[in-house]
C-alpha cells in the first residue's frame, strides 16, 4: 500500500494540491484514512490539518455505502455475468459476520476502528448494509471506528514514520 501512496503522490502532485491528494485517497475503499495519514504526513502536511481532511474524506462516503450497498448487491445478484461478483461480496460479508453480531455496535467500532487488512470504514459499512444494522447506529459506530483508528495511524504516521523519516 505504501509504494500505491507513494506513486499516487508523486504522480497526482503535479496537479492537485498536497491537501487533494490526501482527501482523495482517504475516500478510496481499502486505503482510506490510513492512507490517507500516511500520505499526509510524507507530504509534511500539519498533522490537524491532515487528520481533519482524512476523517472527513473517509467518512463522506458511508452513508451512501451503508443507504445503496445492500440493494446494488441484491441488483447484482439478477444477472448471470455479476452473480459472482455479488456472491463474493456476501461471503466476505459472512467471514466477518459472527464478530459483528456478537458484539454489535461495538464489534463495528473495533472492525473499523483497528486497522488490519480488510476492515475500515468501506468495509464496515458493507457488512452493516448487508446485516441490515441500524443505519443511524452503524453510522454512529464508524465514526467512533474512524476515531480510534485516526488515533492509532496518528501515532504510527506521525509519531514512528515522523521519527524514522526526519
Amino acid at each position: 500500500m505504501e509504494s500505491f501512496i507513494t506513486f499516487f503522490t508523486r504522480i497526482l502532485g503535479q496537479y492537485l494540491s498536497k491537501e487533494s491528494i490526501v482527501f482523495i485517497l482517504s475516500i478510496m475503499p481499502i486505503i482510506e484514512l490510513r492512507g490517507g495519514l500516511i500520505a499526509a504526513s510524507l507530504l509534511k502536511i500539519p498533522y490537524v490539518q491532515a487528520l481533519c481532511l482524512a476523517i472527513i474524506g473517509n467518512i463522506l462516503p458511508i452513508p451512501f455505502v451503508l443507504f445503496f450497498f445492500s440493494k446494488a448487491v441484491s441488483f447484482l445478484e439478477k444477472f448471470t455475468y455479476t452473480k459472482p461478483l455479488a456472491h463474493w461480496f456476501r461471503k466476505k460479508v459472512d467471514a466477518h459476520r459472527e464478530s459483528v453480531e456478537k458484539y454489535d455496535f461495538w464489534g463495528l467500532v473495533l472492525f473499523v476502528g483497528i486497522p488490519l487488512p480488510g476492515t475500515g470504514a468501506w468495509t464496515g459499512a458493507m457488512v452493516a448494509a448487508l446485516l441490515k444494522m441500524n443505519r443511524k447506529k452503524s453510522l454512529l459506530a464508524i465514526f467512533l471506528g474512524l476515531v480510534l483508528a485516526s488515533c492509532i495511524m496518528s501515532l504510527l504516521s506521525y509519531g514512528l514514520l515522523a521519527a524514522i523519516f526526519s
